[in-house]
């Protein structure tokens, strides 16, 4: 069902309060905002499925820096540039002249010429990832205070230590249109679990960003690990205090099955625990590699302990009426595919396949409307004049 007339009139009502500024964590930004971004991405969405041009720049570049593998976010993030109409261009750093010594402060300012956003990924490293981003955004910002730049680029978080905020934008988006709109999300149980996976090293920032998301529109969110695969103090304070806000539930369960029982969605994703990613993250500066292997072997035979948390048809019985949305950022430790023992089982996951394609297939979307809310004044109204024009995305 289109419901782009019903999206437009949503966003004309809503300042997200965004222009000239970051999007580092969801839980940074008010409740207007994130209205905003996920009906701004869903009507982007409806205009591109019928043809509409959705370009609202002439010139203007996106740079990224990618400091992790990436397959879903490195695409989005050129594709959401292409679809406001901005060139995109990914930084290799090992080129550049950081590798000279030149320092966070300077890079910052010279990227930022004619550079409307900056894109950065930097969750390899629990504890500085989000405070690279921090710094880069504090180097802008002088640089544009003091006219060296004639326009302040955004930062958007393309992943942190802390956050994954184009990703679980993504999930909400995907669950909005799934049941009805933002409010939908009202009294469903939502079930973020730890799960099972034969690498040590996974990010801590898409649970974190789950919680500190979902958490805001009267979910009952649960979260379940094992004892020792905690999640960050921030995240979790955020969560609780959104669920208290919106009248929602956040709890935490002993066991994947507690989680599961009963609930509308499951979210089972692997991450390692914080304190094996401080110690990596302290083992890699120094470059000692024989700890390092060390680490990775105590931390693979701890999840070997914790093989029972995978996603099975069984656990999925649980849940209600044995039918619950199977979320997933991708991509996923699947047994007897991708691995022998993973998140979740080939039969589940074979059922939810085409569902997770769906829930990535917004992340374009949310960054295009990233940008826009940020690099615009009245982003809303550019959108709506975007639907009015009906300018066709291919030229015959």
């Amino acid at each position: 069902m289109n419901d782009t007339p019903d999206s437009l009139a949503q966003l004309a009502s809503i300042d997200p309060g965004l222009f000239d500024r970051d999007v580092l964590a969801t839980w940074g930004l008010s409740d207007q905002a994130i209205r905003f971004l996920v009906h701004a991405a869903i009507t982007l969405q409806d205009l591109a499925r019928q043809g509409i041009s959705t370009r609202a720049f002439d010139t203007g570049l996106g740079l990224s820096i990618f400091r992790d593998q990436s397959t879903r976010t490195r695409h989005a993030f050129r594709a959401g540039c292409d679809l406001v109409g901005l060139a995109s261009e990914e930084m290799d750093e090992s080129s550049s002249q950081r590798g000279h010594g030149e320092t966070v402060r300077e890079t910052a300012a010279m990227i930022a010429f004619g550079t409307e956003a900056i894109g950065i990924r930097d969750d390899i490293f629990l504890g500085e990832g989000h405070a690279f981003m921090q710094e880069v955004s504090s180097a802008v910002d002088e640089a544009y205070r003091e006219k060296a730049l004639l326009a302040r680029p955004a930062l958007i978080n393309l992943q942190s230590d802390l956050d994954h905020p184009t990703q679980a934008m993504s999930d909400l988006c995907h669950l909005s249109r799934t049941w009805g709109g933002l409010e939908g999300l009202k009294g469903k149980k939502i079930a973020i679990t730890w799960a099972h996976s034969p690498s040590y090293g996974k990010p801590l920032s898409v649970p974190q960003g789950s919680i500190g998301l979902l958490s805001r529109f009267g979910a009952e969110l649960v979260l379940a690990h094992p004892e020792g695969y905690e999640l960050e103090a921030e995240p979790m304070e955020a969560a609780r205090r959104f669920a208290a806000e919106s009248g929602g539930s956040f709890k935490q369960a002993a066991s994947m099955e507690e989680a599961f029982a009963g609930a509308d969605a499951v979210y089972p994703k692997s991450w390692a625990p914080a304190a094996v990613m401080r110690e990596r993250t302290r083992l890699l500066r120094a470059g000692e590699k024989a700890a390092l292997a060390d680490l990775e072997k105590a931390a693979l035979a701890q999840n070997a302990k914790h093989m029972s948390w995978e996603c099975d048809e069984a656990k999925m019985a649980l849940t209600k009426g044995g039918n619950a949305h199977y979320l997933h950022c991708l991509p996923a430790d699947i047994t007897g595919v991708s691995c022998k023992n993973g998140e979740v089982s080939k039969e589940v996951f074979a059922k939810a396949r085409l569902d997770t394609y769906r829930e990535a297939a917004y992340k374009p979307f949310v960054i295009a409307a990233m940008l826009l809310a940020t690099r615009l004044q009245d982003p809303g109204a550019a959108i709506a004049r975007m639907a009015a024009k009906k300018a066709p995305r291919r030229v015959a």
